[in-house]
């Protein structure tokens, strides 16, 4: 049993969760709000939202 403690012991003092692993996250929720923010923007105005102007930071998409 004490073996068993002696070889578990060193996994469970490193890390738990890779960088990598949380920087994907990260990444991946930022290109989320963005990509969903031009979309947003470039559908149809919400009730009320009719007379406002689009950013200038949002670009304009074209519908085919």
């Amino acid at each position: 049993m004490t073996l068993l403690l002696e070889i578990a012991a060193p996994v469970a003092s490193g890390p738990h969760f890779p960088l990598a692993f949380t920087l994907v996250y990260v990444v991946g929720f930022i290109a989320a709000v963005t990509i969903g923010s031009i979309a947003w923007y470039n559908s149809k105005r919400p009730a009320g939202w009719e007379s406002k102007d689009r950013p200038d930071f949002v670009p304009k998409v074209d519908k085919e």
